[in-house]
């Protein structure tokens, strides 16, 4: 059974750092065409963040979090990552990690088949 679990969230400054960590159980991370990183504030939409695609070579990030987010696979773990550096306010949200084996149109959430449950993000002012 494919199950994906997050940690690493948390309450954080703005300005500080969280790292968010994704373990993945029943399948290899390095078999999905992509892993992603994604968050949904309260009343809003869910988001891409950013998207690992192993099928491409390509990264991906929103352009909100550019210079600021890295994401990582680490294959040896079965892990992936997502550091987040320089926290804002709006960073707050509850963050997914996902998986899919589809090769197009990666950033939407919509071809993600395997989903985490979400760890909470908050940044405070």
């Amino acid at each position: 059974q494919v199950q994906l679990v997050e940690s690493g969230g948390g309450l954080v400054q703005a300005g500080g750092s969280l790292r968010l960590s994704c373990a993945a159980s029943g399948r290899s991370v390095s078999s999905y065409a992509a892993l992603g990183w994604f968050r949904q504030a309260p009343g809003k939409e869910r988001e891409f963040v950013a998207i690992d695609s192993w099928s491409s070579g390509r990264t991906y990030y929103t352009d909100s979090v550019k210079g600021r987010f890295t994401i990582s696979r680490d294959n040896a773990r079965n892990t992936m990552h997502l550091q987040m550096n320089s926290l804002k306010p709006e960073d707050t949200a509850v963050y997914y990690c996902a998986a899919t084996d589809a090769i197009d149109i990666v950033t939407s959430s919509r071809v993600y088949k395997y989903w985490g449950q979400g760890t909470q993000v908050t940044v405070s002012a």
